[in-house]
C-alpha cells in the first residue's frame, strides 16, 4: 500500500516537473529578437493604462507571436508594431532606434524638418496636425491645427505609422516634401510643398508691453514644453516683474505639450496653492500633483488657447483656470488626456506606453473633448507677425478682459 501510494507521489512529481519545464525551456530557448519581443510584451503587461488591454488576453497574444519565426530585427519591429496595434491606443507605440534618439530631440535642441506636431486622431486613425511649431516651414506655408495629412510625397499616410509619417517629413536642410492636406469642414485636398529648414526649439518669448490703458504687462509666449521651459518661463516672470509688468498675457496657442513635468512646474509658477492635475492609473487610483507655495506673481493673467493647445499646455490651462487664477480666452483646446512615459529596450528601441490618464482640478476628463476657454474668440488666419498685434481678435479679447482685472485689482 505505502509503495502504491508513493508511486502515485512520485507520478505527481514528475508530471509537475515536466509541466514546470515545459513553461520554462521556451524562455531558455530565446532568441534575441524574441526576447526583444517579450521585453515589450512584459513593459506593457505591467505599465499599460487599461488591464483589460482592450478586452483581450494578452498573455495568448505573446504566445502566438513568439512561434513566428523572426528571420531580422525588422520582423521583431513589425510584429511588436502588431502586438501594440491590438490596444486600438494612437499613442502607445514602437520607436526604433533612430526615432527613439530623435525623440530626445524634440525636447531640447533643435530638429531638422518641416516643423509639424503631428498625431493619430483617436476616433478616425487619420494623420492629424496638432500644430505648426514657431517660424517652421510648416507655419510659414499656413499649416493649421486640424488639418489632415492624407499624403507625404504622393504615399498615403494610411499606410504608415505615427513615427513612420514623422520620419518622412524630417530630412537635410533645403530638401523639398509634398504634404496633401485636407482642412478641417473642406472636401478637396490641397498639396503643399514645403522646404526642409533647420527648427531651433526655443519654447519662451516674453515682452513688456504698454498696450493696456497705461499699464505695463507681460506678454509670454510659451510654444513648447521641453527640458528647459520652466527655467525659462520663471526667468521671464522675474525680469517682467523688475520692470513694472502689473498683468500678464501667456499665451499657450499652437503649444502642442511635451514633458509633464514641465506643465505641472509651470503651473506652480502661478500657483501659491490648489490642486495642479489628477493622474488616474490602471487601477482606478488618483494621484495628484498640487502647488507648494512658490508662485513668482499674483498678478492678473490671461491665457490664450486655440484647437492647438494641447496635452501638457491642457493641464496647465485646466489647473489655472480651475483654480480661478486665469480667464481662458480663444478656442476649445486639443482634447489629449492621456499620459505617456518612456521605456527603452535592450536593443536601442524604445516605447512610448500610455500608462494613465489625467483629470484637471474639478475631475474633468478633457480627452477627446478638450477644454473650453471662459470666452470663446474664433480664430482667423494670420500672418506670423500679426501674432499678438491689432489684427489678433484673440489677443485683443484678452487685452480687454485683462484691462478690466488690473481696474478690480488697483481698485481692491
Amino acid at each position: 500500500m505505502h509503495k502504491r501510494v508513493f508511486q502515485i507521489l512520485l507520478l505527481i512529481v514528475l508530471q509537475i516537473t515536466l509541466i514546470w519545464l515545459s513553461w520554462t525551456t521556451p524562455v531558455w530557448a530565446l532568441t534575441e529578437d524574441q526576447k526583444i519581443l517579450s521585453e515589450s510584451w512584459r513593459i506593457i503587461n505591467r505599465a499599460y493604462v487599461d488591464d483589460s488591454f482592450n478586452h483581450q488576453n494578452w498573455w495568448s497574444i505573446r504566445e502566438q507571436l513568439l512561434r513566428q519565426p523572426f528571420k531580422t530585427r525588422e520582423d521583431t519591429y513589425d510584429a511588436i508594431e502588431k502586438m501594440l496595434a491590438t490596444l486600438d491606443d494612437p499613442f502607445t507605440r514602437l520607436l526604433r532606434p533612430d526615432q527613439y534618439r530623435s525623440l530626445q530631440v524634440n525636447t531640447s535642441g533643435e530638429l531638422m524638418g518641416v516643423g509639424l506636431q503631428i498625431a493619430l486622431d483617436g476616433e478616425t486613425g487619420d494623420l492629424t496636425v496638432i500644430a505648426p511649431l514657431d517660424d517652421s516651414p510648416a507655419e510659414h506655408a499656413g499649416i493649421q491645427p486640424r488639418d489632415r495629412i492624407l499624403k507625404i510625397d504622393g504615399f498615403p499616410t494610411s499606410k504608415l505609422t505615427l513615427d513612420e509619417s514623422a520620419t518622412r517629413m524630417r530630412g537635410p536642410i533645403g530638401t523639398r516634401v509634398t504634404l496633401t492636406l485636407l482642412r478641417e469642414g473642406s472636401t478637396t485636398p490641397e498639396d503643399v510643398l514645403l522646404v526642409r529648414d533647420r527648427i531651433a526649439l526655443n519654447p519662451v518669448s516674453a515682452e513688456l508691453r504698454s498696450d493696456l490703458a497705461q499699464t505695463p504687462f507681460g506678454y509670454i509666449r510659451l510654444s513648447q514644453f521641453s527640458a528647459n521651459a520652466t527655467e525659462e518661463v520663471a526667468h521671464a516672470i522675474q525680469s517682467l516683474e523688475q520692470q513694472g509688468a502689473k498683468a500678464y498675457i501667456l499665451d499657450l496657442r499652437n503649444n502642442p505639450g511635451g514633458l509633464l513635468q514641465s506643465g505641472i512646474e509651470i503651473a506652480r509658477l502661478w500657483l501659491d496653492e490648489g490642486t495642479i492635475v489628477y493622474t488616474v492609473n490602471r487601477q482606478g487610483i488618483l494621484g495628484s500633483f498640487d502647488a507648494v507655495g512658490s508662485a513668482l506673481t499674483q498678478a492678473p493673467l490671461v491665457v490664450l488657447v486655440n484647437p492647438g493647445t494641447a496635452s501638457a499646455s491642457e493641464i496647465l490651462a485646466g489647473a489655472l483656470q480651475d483654480n480661478h487664477r486665469a480667464i481662458l480666452v480663444g478656442e476649445k483646446t486639443f482634447g489629449k488626456g492621456l499620459i505617456q512615459s518612456l521605456f527603452d529596450l535592450s536593443d536601442g528601441a524604445g516605447l512610448a506606453v500610455t500608462v494613465a490618464k489625467y483629470e484637471t482640478p474639478n475631475h474633468t476628463d478633457i480627452n477627446k473633448l478638450g477644454i473650453m476657454p471662459d470666452r470663446v474668440i474664433p480664430s482667423e488666419s494670420l500672418f506670423r507677425s500679426q501674432v499678438a498685434t491689432a489684427a489678433d481678435q484673440q489677443y485683443q479679447a484678452a487685452l480687454e478682459l485683462l484691462s478690466s482685472q488690473v481696474v478690480i485689482a488697483k481698485n481692491g
